[in-house]
């Protein structure tokens, strides 16, 4: 039996405890979970039994727990417990997961939760409420170890024994000035392998890669991968260290930042609920401006079919093969920007690559439509013109020749749009397949029409 299916076993075995009342012996399964797991548990009981299962666990399991649970779950177990019990969940959660929580509830909740903190916290709160959603000042935690250049291994032995407790990690200990001015940084294993007399200043690495509050949560997951880091210390303008970002956040960035990019790919606004939490109106919501934008833009196809309806009505025949190009085009496009977004949001291409990208995908582009060209020409003598009356020779060279400078436009044009769109400053998943397809269907129809009027008398 798999992790899986033993997780799976576990969740069924308690979830029936709790609905037969053996509250008791629920507890005694519950508290051997991971407050991720047991996260995953109260969202699958009902509103009454998780907020008795939440108060039997033990304080510092309860707050873990609540740093997993959904904001709307947050909120009810807020509404629905002491002023003690809130103060006990506060004083437990690092400060990153406590402003997550506070900015995803309305206002009289955040008061609340503010009234039970002591002002000292009150104050780091606010302060970290005030940097811009997804700025490294929003993400970082405040809880660190921080030593006095200064020290001596053996006092900075005992100054992480005495506040590491209380800190996200302490893998790496930051090093500061007299007036908390970032100096450098230093691993727990260097201090523990080092001479208990020998200074912090000399064992300490100076070059300590930092990031400054205003910084893009994207630009920060960026440095994380480039440099391997698991963290990462957080300046403010006066280079005073402020707090750590860790990787568990820069996850979490990793899986917004790319969903919100497959969202905007597929031609939806993004969401900050996940699917199965949004209701009808909030994916309504979310998808009819891309739709209504796209239909009103097809007015192009539109013209453009308008514009030669003398010409399809001599050859009729022709007319079949019009999805075949738009289809074809709109799937090369589609393919040539994925990739370019891809290659942006990894930091592999940039603006001034465009002529580099330009030849990479003219030479692609005439590989891939040469052999589709060639399997079309075959296609249309073999197969279409048994069905179809006026299929010759010259209408399957003219459907293979059109076919051919379609893929090429259609992958140069979605390999070209992803880097203008972030040369003027707009997201490049904007340029992804639905806006493609809408370009490259006019584009391959006015291709078509010009290589009919070359070979045919019309």
């Amino acid at each position: 039996m798999d992790i899986n299916e033993t997780f799976t076993d576990t969740m069924d075995t308690v979830i029936a405890m709790i609905e037969d009342g053996r509250f008791l012996k629920a507890r005694e399964e519950i508290i051997t979970m991971e407050a991720a797991d047991i996260g995953l548990l109260l969202d699958e009981i009902s509103r009454e039994h998780m907020l008795r299962v939440f108060r039997m666990l033990p304080k510092n399991l309860a707050a873990d727990t609540f740093a997993y649970m959904k904001s709307d779950q947050q909120q009810y177990i807020i509404e629905s417990i002491t002023d003690k019990e809130i103060n006990n969940i506060m004083d437990e959660l690092f400060m990153d997961d406590t402003v997550d929580f506070l900015e995803e509830m309305p206002a009289n909740v955040v008061r609340r939760v503010l009234k039970t903190t002591d002002a000292e916290t009150r104050r780091l709160i606010n302060q970290m409420l005030q940097y811009p959603d997804g700025s490294a000042g929003a993400m970082m935690t405040t809880e660190f170890v921080d030593l006095k250049k200064e020290m001596t291994v053996r006092e900075a032995m005992r100054h992480i024994r005495v506040t590491g407790m209380d800190s996200a990690t302490m893998d790496t200990c930051y090093v500061i000035d007299r007036e908390r001015r970032l100096e450098g940084d230093i691993s727990l294993r260097k201090i523990i392998l080092s001479p208990p007399d020998a200074i912090i200043s000399d064992l300490m690495d100076p070059e300590a890669i930092h990031l400054h509050t205003s910084d893009d949560q994207e630009s920060t997951a960026y440095l994380f991968k480039k440099y391997d880091l698991l963290t990462m210390p957080v300046v403010d303008g006066e280079n005073r260290l402020v707090g750590i970002i860790t990787i568990d956040d820069i996850v979490d960035v990793i899986e917004q930042e790319a969903t919100e990019d497959i969202e905007i790919m597929a031609g939806m606004l993004p969401s900050d609920k996940p699917y199965a939490d949004a209701s009808s109106w909030d994916t309504f919501k979310q998808r009819i401006p891309w739709l209504l934008l796209l239909m009103i833009t097809s007015v192009f196809t539109t013209g453009v079919l308008s514009s030669y309806e003398t010409q399809l009505a001599a050859f009729p025949a022709l007319i079949a093969f019009i999805p075949m190009f738009m289809g074809t085009g709109g799937n090369a496009g589609g393919q040539a920007s994925v990739a370019v977004i891809r290659s942006i949001a990894l930091n592999e291409v940039e603006f001034k690559d465009i002529f580099k990208v330009a030849w990479k995908e003219l030479k692609t582009s005439l590989f891939c439509g040469l052999v589709v060209a060639a399997v079309c020409f075959l296609k249309t003598i073999l197969v279409d013109a048994r069905y179809m009356d006026d299929v010759t020779m010259l209408t399957a060279f003219i459907v293979s020749v059109t076919i051919l400078l379609t893929i090429v436009l259609a992958e140069l044009v979605g390999a070209m749009m992803p880097l203008l769109a972030k040369k003027v400053g707009f997201d490049p998943a904007v340029m992804a397949s639905p806006f493609i397809t809408t370009i490259v269907d006019a584009l391959s129809l006015v291709i078509y029409f010009q290589v009919i009027r070359l070979f045919l008398p019309i």
